[in-house]
């Protein structure tokens, strides 16, 4: 058992019988009054997410998980199928464990998946990914009063607001966290 000094953005714990990913936390030391944690967590199956606090130094039972890379190949009727690159196992990831992942990885990929057992309970994105735009209206010059941005449609179907230099067949780079616009790559 750990407790929850042992928190950590990313952790999976057993709570409430079931497996909760930690998305946020924060140690909160009031002026009166004791310590405690303040939490959102995920239900990994149900995707809901709550907010719980936790009294400081409460032991909570963490998750020992594993993880491995898999090369993403394709999207069947309602699962996106992966290959183990050391075995050459295929294994079917649901649409709900997958959430908005599937925008930003091309088949060919390799993505880190995460395993409780045999189960996949979490998908490692990269922080960062490049993406050829496929689809975006030309920019014109002398409408950037500021920072002027227009839609862009992505080779993975996302969309999102780029800056107006922006053209057909640039590799961009984009955040996976919020799913912005990072940078434009040097082909």
């Amino acid at each position: 058992m750990s407790t929850t000094a042992d928190i950590r953005n990313g952790s999976i714990l057993n709570f409430k019988n079931s497996r909760m990913k930690v998305v946020e936390f924060q140690h909160v030391k009031p002026g009166k009054g004791p310590a405690f944690v303040r939490t959102k967590l995920k239900n990994i199956q149900s995707g809901k997410v709550i907010d719980q606090t936790f009294n400081a130094g409460v032991k909570v039972e963490f998750i020992r998980v594993t993880s491995s890379q898999f090369q993403y190949l394709y999207k069947d009727s309602h699962n996106y199928i992966f290959m183990d690159n050391q075995t050459f196992n295929q294994v079917e990831v649901s649409e709900l464990l997958m959430q908005d992942g599937h925008r930003y990885i091309k088949e060919g990929d390799n993505i880190d998946l995460v395993f409780d057992g045999d189960d996949i309970i979490n998908i490692n994105l990269p922080a960062k990914v490049t993406l050829n735009v496929v689809q975006t209206d030309p920019g014109h010059r002398g409408n950037t009063a500021t920072n002027a941005t227009k839609p862009a449609k992505m080779e993975t179907g996302l969309e999102l607001q780029v800056p107006l230099f922006i053209n057909e067949g640039d590799l961009l780079k984009i955040d996976t966290k919020s799913g912005t616009y990072s940078e434009r790559v040097k082909q």
